[in-house]
């Protein structure tokens, strides 16, 4: 069931219990992005329903609509918030580490694939529940692979090359596919062995793009 249009949560003016209003908002949405990543993780997006979701955030459906306008709203806020932590995972990493750039690599990637292998639910998320479930969805997928693709060129340095480009793209885009595989095989594969291998392939290419 979808609603069309905006929902603009509008709570009482009434504090309950000492809370705020727009605190307890946030609170009940925090409440349905939790129990959405459990249902969308677990069972996946097209069997869970709103009304499975609002029950284990211990909601009623009308609190579901204040935050949301509908089932897919619900999957983007959500995926949004683990690309979030997706992105602030590798940033932090990268920063903490020394300006070799092979030392970055392995930094980085570490944290990107611990980020989702640590919590099954969420690569299922990220990986497989939101693949092509709306035009919108896969823009807003396609962004964020965009967005890590960028953040692989500005580790690497230089000038942004086409070729250069072509070779990040390519290398994101093997790391998704291996997560994917990791994840549809049954989660056997030990993730410090895929970010050995995904290092592997990034030092490579870095390498072999140099003049």
């Amino acid at each position: 069931m979808n609603r069309s249009g905006p929902t603009t949560p509008k709570p009482s003016g009434r504090r309950y219990s000492g809370v705020a209003p727009e605190e307890r908002v946030r609170q009940r949405r925090a409440a349905i992005l939790d129990s959405a990543l459990e249902q969308f993780g677990t069972t996946g997006y097209a069997a869970a329903s709103i009304k499975q979701i609002c029950r284990g955030a211990g909601i009623t459906e009308r609190y579901f609509y204040e935050s949301f306008t509908g089932r897919e709203a619900c999957l983007a806020a959500l995926y949004d918030t683990l690309a979030d932590g997706m992105r602030g995972a590798t940033v932090a990493a990268l920063e903490q580490v020394s300006p070799d750039l092979d030392a970055r690599a392995a930094a980085g990637l570490a944290a990107f694939i611990r980020y989702l292998t640590g919590d099954p639910r969420r690569a299922k998320v990220v990986l497989i529940e939101v693949v092509g479930v709306s035009p919108e969805m896969e823009r807003r997928r396609h962004l964020v692979l965009r967005d890590f693709v960028d953040t692989v060129l500005a580790t690497w340095g230089g000038d942004g090359a086409r070729e250069r480009r072509l070779t990040a793209t390519a290398l994101v885009g093997g790391v998704n596919h291996l997560l994917v595989d990791w994840l549809l095989d049954g989660c056997r594969d030990d993730p410090a062995d895929l970010v050995e291998v995904c290092v592997e392939l990034f030092v490579a290419a870095r390498r072999a793009g140099e003049p």
